[in-house]
């Protein structure tokens, strides 16, 4: 599995990456197929069955909905968030759908996009099947495709992700913390200069940084529309936002308090979970779930760290991805898979690693943060009210980023060494995973889904 910095952070709307992000690009690979192979005329009906965490947490995640605009040809990197209701909306009035983008076909949503909540497709709970009908219903195509974590999709078949096996080999390719840390020993290399490196091998330094500030200007975008929007967020919880007016209160202030930063990154996380769970368009890291935790510390460090600079913010961000990347390879960084532990935990443990490169520290110690990044998420479960990404969500991204800057600021107090190796975590949170029930990874069968009234 070779992964680069842009497949950990893309580009994405709200509110899921998995149950969003993952079931648009799936609708959409579908209706090109057809189209590709000359089966988009002949095509008279499309059937979707969603199965075990996507039919049950589907609705709230707003899988339905990017399934049909998916269909239609959209994509989460580029579609425009406020035309997805319109674009629903249309197809639920009319009853037909334009497959491809072209070739329109009668859709009655009820009967052809299925929950099926009570069966599990073999090798993941984010389980879809695509079937394309012909007049005399006879299967043109029928596809199973997996949402597994972070907005990637694989197809029935496939081992991995695309993305992860169209990159050519890099100069340092790493598969463990240790590795990566005997790499940058070997070769006298920062831990940021090594996945710099990497990035080289496809796509010219300046390039790589640009993009990189792209990112950067994507969530602080976010962060500033999310505190500029107001009233309640969408589904039958009636989540009122809170970013709005803790940002007034914090900029309204006659006086500064001793624990107003940690406001600020509260209100810089909560501004973005807001915007996703609106819908919004946010920079998955590496889920939606999780997003608002890496932009809230960066936030920080530019605004609170003296000397702060985009050099920072890119030594940040590639040392961050790096952490993702160690997760996605060993665990996973599916909420239906691993729970929040490999949402916010994961997060959480990118963003403190990603503060010590920033603040130029040792390879040690960007280690030993992500490591207690980890260690104190251990266990964390995913049990969403309503099935939606709001409660516990949105507070647990401003709770994981605080935890994230004292995590680095542990690091950097010490010299790097430490008992527990990121290693030794990352396995640790994989077991977890795997013996946590399913009731609490992101089914709203168990835990704060059952005992919190939905409205």
């Amino acid at each position: 599995m070779t992964l680069s910095v842009f497949d950990i952070f893309k580009v994405g709307i709200g509110p899921s990456s998995s149950h969003t992000m993952g079931p648009m690009r799936a609708a959409r690979e579908f209706a090109l197929g057809l189209k590709r192979d000359g089966l988009l005329g002949a095509t008279r009906e499309i059937a979707v069955r969603l199965y075990g965490s996507l039919a049950l947490t589907g609705l709230g995640h707003g899988s339905d909905r990017a399934i049909l605009a998916g269909l239609e040809g959209a994509q989460p990197e580029s579609v425009d968030p406020d035309s997805i209701e319109p674009t629903v909306q249309r197809i639920r009035t009319s009853g037909r759908i334009r497959l491809g983008g072209e070739h329109e076909i009668a859709f009655d949503e009820p009967m052809q996009l299925l929950m099926m909540q009570h069966e599990r497709l073999p090798r993941h709970s984010n389980g879809m099947r695509f079937t394309a009908l012909g007049s005399d219903r006879r299967t043109l195509r029928e596809e199973d495709y997996y949402s597994i974590g972070g907005g990637f999709i694989v197809r029935g078949g496939e081992q991995e992700a695309r993305e992860a096996s169209s990159h050519a080999p890099p100069p340092y390719p790493f598969a463990s913390g240790a590795q990566l840390l005997s790499l940058c020993r070997e070769h006298g290399l920062e831990m940021y200069e090594l996945v710099l490196a990497n990035e080289r091998a496809w796509a010219p330094e300046a390039e790589v940084r640009t993009r990189l500030m792209h990112l950067w200007q994507v969530m602080q975008a976010c962060v500033e529309r999310g505190f500029r929007q107001s009233g309640l967020l969408p589904g039958v919880l009636k989540v009122r936002r809170r970013a709005p007016r803790l940002y007034r209160m914090l900029t309204e202030s006659a006086t500064a308090r001793p624990l107003d930063v940690m406001d600020w990154v509260n209100a810089y996380a909560l501004a973005v979970n807001e915007e996703n769970a609106a819908g919004g368009r946010v920079v998955t890291a590496p889920t939606n779930g999780a997003a608002g935790i890496v932009p809230a510390v960066l936030h920080f460090y530019r605004r609170f760290e003296p000397g702060a600079n985009d050099d920072g913010v890119v030594r940040f961000l590639l040392v961050a991805a790096a952490m993702g990347m160690l997760y996605k390879r060993n665990a996973s960084i599916s909420g239906a898979e691993m729970g929040c532990q490999g949402e916010v935990g994961v997060a959480c443990s990118m963003a403190a690693a990603g503060l010590v490169a920033a603040l130029q520290g040792t390879s040690e110690q960007i280690e030993n943060a992500a490591e207690i990044g980890m260690e104190h998420n251990l266990g964390l479960t995913c049990d969403p009210v309503a099935g939606l990404v709001q409660i516990p969500c949105i507070e647990r991204n401003a709770m994981g980023a605080v935890k994230a800057i004292n995590a680095a600021r542990l690091a950097v107090r010490g010299d790097g060494t430490h008992k527990v190796s990121l290693d030794q975590v990352i396995a640790t949170m994989r077991q977890t995973g795997a013996d946590m029930s399913t009731i609490y990874k992101e089914t709203s069968q168990g835990g704060l889904a059952v005992n919190v009234p939905e409205c």
